[in-house]
């Protein structure tokens, strides 16, 4: 099993055409585990409207950094 850790901030310009490019690499017990740093913009709207079990996302309440977010993700993995 492939475990492929993201931190995001305000990624949502972006993050559909990364996941994509990922998601058709994975197998289907392979997953993503995204920390979302308490984003602003539709980030989460992003992520959820991708509609694949492959994804895992924990959402921080509060903005904790890109390098805490990063390790949050490796311990979810």
């Amino acid at each position: 099993m492939v475990s492929v850790c993201m931190a995001v901030f305000n990624g949502d310009q972006f993050l559909k055409r990364q996941l994509d490019s990922i998601l058709v690499q994975l197998a289907k017990d392979d997953e993503i585990v995204i920390v979302d740093d308490a984003s602003n913009d539709d980030t989460i709207t992003v992520v959820e409207s991708l509609h694949d079990s492959r994804i895992r996302i924990i959402r921080n309440a509060i903005n904790i950094g890109p390098l805490k977010s990063f390790e949050k993700a490796l311990a979810e993995a």
